[in-house]
């Protein structure tokens, strides 16, 4: 489908980059290299063996994009490098999020955004990609005053590591996690989530307020959103905008365990908020490691490599269509 387009996994070994290898293969991409740490360099995935994640290996010139599933500090050591080699760097740390003249792009949301603007395009956090999914169709037909959002994010957020510890742990050792860095304020899980939904809506005022926590779920994010908005917007009327929106699907009530492993937000419990004039609550749930990191990541290369800017409608009839067991 992408004829020779070469593309290099950065992160191969990890959580997310493994869930972009499988998503790559169903996709059509089959020039794939896989990159990793020193600890990992050397391992086989399937028929390919990892190579070690150095400068010198990224800026060879010999990969058209990269896709990156490391660590902040990480990305910010190699992704300069990957960029000067004349490659598109997709990055999936925060390290680029909100950097002047990178662009955030979410396909459904701001396809556009992806063009014109330099190698490096920067892959949002997880649960900013399924929010503003949500948010743009209610924004269009009425206009956002205020966003209140609870998050409840699984471990697979933290990493493999997470994933290991969560599942060696008895039921009695579970519990609620804050991992994120406090700022005094905040967590910084909560002020990404507030920035990056501003950036990518283009709504630098919007009041947003978010509160963040980690769960003992294996796989799969899940959201309470609050929204009031400019116009008066029935359920009714958000249900039908919701489900004829791309990768959104409409459950009666959303979970993390009915959203792991496919490639929809799902969004239900659409219901009035009567503590405000014109407000609506609703659910969302996705998993976290495909629409929330791999999956994002994929359609934003299939724009750039594309080069043309497909309709929203478009992306998600592509998404869907291409979802393995869906």
């Amino acid at each position: 489908m992408w004829g020779g387009a070469r593309i290099g996994v950065v992160g191969a070994t990890g959580a997310v980059g493994t869930v972009t290898i499988d998503l790559l293969a169903a996709h059509g991409f089959s020039d794939v290299r896989l990159f990793a740490s020193t600890r990992s360099a050397g391992r086989r995935l399937g028929e390919t063996v990892v190579e070690e994640a150095t400068p010198e290996a990224l800026s060879r010139g010999d990969i058209d994009l990269f896709l990156f599933s490391v660590g902040t500090g990480a990305s910010r050591e190699l992704v300069p490098h990957a960029a000067a080699s004349g490659a598109i760097v997709i990055d999936k740390s925060s390290a680029y999020r909100l950097q002047d003249g990178i662009p955030l792009v979410v396909p459904e949301v701001n396809a556009a955004r992806a063009f014109g603007n330099g190698p490096i395009i920067a892959n949002p956090n997880c649960c900013t990609i399924p929010l503003t999914c949500v948010l743009k169709p209610l924004h269009e037909e009425a206009g956002l005053v205020r966003v209140r959002v609870a998050t409840y994010q699984s471990v697979s957020g933290a990493g493999a590591q997470a994933m290991d510890r969560l599942a060696r742990e008895s039921a009695g050792e579970h519990d609620l996690r804050m991992d994120w860095e406090f700022d005094g304020e905040e967590f910084d899980e909560e002020s990404k989530l507030r920035a990056e939904t501003r950036k990518i809506m283009e709504l630098p005022l919007l009041p947003l307020q978010a509160s963040c926590v980690r769960v003992p779920v294996m796989v799969g994010h899940a959201e309470v959103v609050w929204i009031e908005t400019e116009a008066e917007l029935s359920p009714a009327r958000a249900r039908a905008l919701l489900a004829a929106a791309p990768s959104i699907r409409l459950e009666e009530f959303p979970t993390p365990g009915r959203a792991t492993g496919i490639d929809e937000v799902l969004v239900g419990r659409i219901r009035s908020d009567p503590t405000v004039e014109r407000g609506l609550a609703l659910m969302l749930a996705s998993d976290n490691l495909r629409k929330g990191a791999a999956l994002n990541a994929i359609q934003i290369a299939e724009l750039v490599l594309s080069g043309a800017t497909p309709t929203t409608a478009q992306i998600g009839r592509a998404a869907v269509a291409l979802a393995p067991g869906v």
